[in-house]
């Protein structure tokens, strides 16, 4: 074993017993590198990285390549899920010298930590345009014995360049982009849609849901339906394709194909948050309920196999995984828990075998189109071939039964897989990404109730517990210190700005659902510590890091909304919505702990939250003007900007018949501009809700019945106790 025994990460425990001499992140690589004069191979990745594992199985459990390794160089692995910071700086220099990037990430670099040589996957010999990995190292080696000025001469080149692209973004517009700006955004997303298949461009096709929440506001904001059909399109071929989980719930990385059929299949914890947010929102604004059952069904799948014990939630399950019946020591292939031969479906269904077959696309010499690994020759990916009715009008039967024959298979065939071996869980859980799962389960119990009646006690009681993780384990009230990671007991990493926006983002979302004022009260000192520590308070927007780490050569602020919202877009949608709950005033701030920011707060340039949102903007108009595709979740705040957001204060007792229609018709309905506070006038906390927002003390129950008030910069309109004159009233919530 080597000196990655000893840590948490899913990801490094995976290379523990490589014959590569690894060392974690840290001051004892960078002082043996020094010490020896070696330059420094860092290796980065993550735990459920397909082509990660292809390269530790092909070269780091090499003996030959670990002893060239040993030899020449001073080894490091990163996991880039726990520290982003040192991803997202290698990564920047990879992209601006390959033109690429990807993982696993392979950077060269001095023993002060300057890069002057990168890729991504190499294969132990040249393929595919590549290099052998060994011959590279090799390669390498000679240059740093032979022509170290040259090499010197790189890593300096390539700081002063990352150094100054980093200066750049400190760089912005003069004023908040106008409504133009998101016209022309919505033109240039229009533009690429796949009118056939769905989402945005050919193959491969990855999701990024902040693409489908800036439509969605923009159909409400401007009341255009081009906006909604292609999202809505878009949701139901991601659905129907092979990158659901028809089995057993939830949704795959991306999908290989541009059809939505061969997924690549790990899964991700923050794409099944972003994507449920997105099925409830197309919900409400198509009234199409088949958007929340995918909703439920991925809700169940987190519920079921990415839930700690205690409440938290697990960050993803690998791609591969051992072939029913292989040897516990035997290879892993890709999809293997997941792909069906058409022999095993029909003994396993008997009767049912055919309508099943019939919808999801069951062929007997299987159907993975575009096959990118021999694996899946013969074997079925399933996707929603033909609809319930076809099948039924082809076959005589009522659609009912067709749908009860589909609905008993998959639960036939959901017991059978749970005999194979499964992809490895990668549980360790983290701030960032917990904070978009509890958002999705806080609005998820909202929308059910409303819709259904369904279980939205237990979507919320998940998002509760999940909120409540976080508090107990990564972050301590003496300190106001958040953490990052939890696994195995520890919990460590200072928290990024990333942890921070959507751990608040999570929050704010479980205040509106419960109306507990702690979670309100916890995300104002949230958004106090993440101004503290991240804000900047010259150009605007947040830095990704506090900087005080010395090993990271730079302090960046991410620009791009991926699959990841970048975190000063979310804290701009934060920051949108606790100003309209008039939740950050100065005495609330300080009794956060964060005496300066309270004092920003009374009118210091940059402090208030007016002004941070519009710096912010301002700071990004540059890419909302000439790259609007680059920062859909940025577009969303802008579109919430220019709408407006309205505060709807609905006063009752919680449980009551009366206070549930109210409730309903914030839920029913799209809402996006809407922040909502739910005052139950019968609890003790709405005397600790009074002192937390003294606004709402003006709005009472009227006539000892729950009443209902849409206001608009506190400024309300008629209340109201008729759940239909309130509906009109908020059909009305739009400039």
């Amino acid at each position: 074993m080597n000196r990655l025994a000893s840590e948490k990460s899913p990801y490094l425990l995976q290379h523990a017993d490589n014959p590569v001499d690894w060392y974690p992140w840290g001051d004892a690589a960078f002082e043996a590198a020094s010490r020896e004069d070696k330059p420094i191979f860092l290796s980065v990745g993550y735990s459920t990285c397909h082509w990660c594992h292809v390269m530790a199985h092909e070269s780091f459990e090499d003996a030959h390549v670990a002893a060239v390794l040993n030899e020449h160089f001073i080894s490091i692995k990163v996991d880039r899920e726990e520290r982003p910071d040192v991803d997202r700086m290698y990564m920047t220099f990879v992209q601006a010298t390959v033109g690429g990037g990807g993982w696993p990430m392979s950077v060269w670099l001095m023993p002060d930590r300057r890069p002057f040589h990168g890729g991504t996957y190499f294969p132990p010999t040249p393929r595919w345009g590549k290099p052998g990995f060994a011959n590279l190292l090799m390669d390498v080696a000679r240059l740093w014995r032979d022509e170290r000025p040259r090499v010197e001469l790189a890593a300096a080149g390539v700081t002063d360049h990352l150094a100054s692209a980093a200066a750049g973004a400190t760089g912005g517009g003069t004023q908040v982009p106008g409504t133009i700006a998101l016209d022309g955004a919505t033109r240039d997303f229009l533009a690429s849609y796949d009118r056939r298949h769905g989402g945005f461009g050919g193959a491969p096709k990855f999701p990024r849901p902040s693409e489908l929440l800036f439509l969605l506001r923009e159909h409400r904001r401007t009341g255009e339906g081009a906006p909604l059909d292609v999202v809505a399109h878009t949701l139901r071929a991601m659905a129907a394709g092979g990158m659901r989980d028809h089995v057993g719930g939830g949704f795959h990385r991306y999908s290989v194909d541009g059809q939505w059929r061969v997924p690549h299949f790990e899964k991700m914890l923050y794409d099944q948050a972003q994507l449920v947010l997105a099925c409830v929102e197309t919900a409400q604004a198509t009234g199409d309920r088949c958007f929340i059952e995918v909703a439920e069904d991925t809700l169940r799948y987190v519920q079921r196999d990415m839930t700690d014990e205690h409440g938290g939630f697990y960050s993803a399950e690998d791609a591969d995984s051992l072939p029913p019946g292989e040897a516990p020591d035997g290879h892993k292939s890709e999809g293997a828990f997941y792909l069906w031969t058409a022999r095993e479906i029909g003994e396993r269904l008997g009767p049912d075998a055919q309508a099943f077959s019939e919808r999801y696309g069951v062929q007997p010499d299987g159907n993975a189109l575009n096959d990118p690994h021999a694996e899946f020759t013969g074997r079925n990916i399933l996707y929603e071939a033909r609809t319930i009715e076809e099948i039924a009008g082809e076959t005589q039967r009522s659609a009912d039964d067709v749908r009860a024959a589909v609905s008993r298979s998959r639960n036939i065939l959901f017991r059978v897989r749970k005999t194979r071996p499964r992809p490895q869980l990668d549980d360790k859980v983290l701030t960032a990404w917990n904070g978009l799962m509890i958002a999705a389960f806080a609005r998820a119990s909202r929308v059910v109730d409303a819709w259904t009646g369904g279980p939205a006690a237990s979507y919320l009681d998940s998002a509760r517990r999940a909120a409540s993780f976080i508090r107990d384990r990564m972050w301590d009230d003496a300190t106001l210190r958040l953490l990052r990671r939890y696994r195995d007991g520890e919990a460590a990493i200072d928290a990024y700005a990333e942890d921070y926006a959507c751990l608040i983002f999570g929050l704010i979302e479980l205040f509106q659902a419960d109306g507990d004022p702690a979670w309100l009260e916890w995300a104002v000192a949230m958004q106090a510590r993440q101004d503290a520590l991240f804000w900047d308070d010259e150009s605007g927007g947040w830095f990704s890091t506090t900087g005080r780490d010395e090993t990271v050569l730079l302090r960046l602020k991410e620009d791009y909304d991926g699959a990841e919202p970048a975190a000063s877009s979310v804290a701009v949608v934060n920051l949108l919505a606790l100003s309209h709950l008039d939740a950050l005033r100065p005495d609330l701030v300080e009794l956060a702990g964060d005496a300066d920011a309270a004092a920003s707060s009374s009118g210091r340039s940059g402090g208030d939250a007016a002004s941070k949102i519009e710096r912010t903007l301002m700071l990004f108009a540059p890419r909302l003007t000439g790259a609007p595709r680059a920062v859909p979740m940025m577009l969303a705040a802008l579109s919430a900007w220019h709408a407006g957001l309205s505060e709807v204060v609905i006063v009752g007792s919680r449980g009551d018949g009366a206070t549930s229609e109210l409730l309903r018709e914030v839920s029913q309905t799209y809402q996006p501009f809407v922040v909502l506070v739910a005052v139950d006038a019968k609890a003790d906390a709405s005397r600790r809700l009074l002192d937390l927002l003294p606004w709402v003390g003006g709005q009472t129950m009227r006539e000892g019945k729950p009443t209902a008030y849409v206001c608009r910069n506190f400024v309300c309109e008629q209340p109201t106790t008729d759940p239909k004159a309130f509906g009109e009233q908020l059909r009305g919530v739009r400039r």
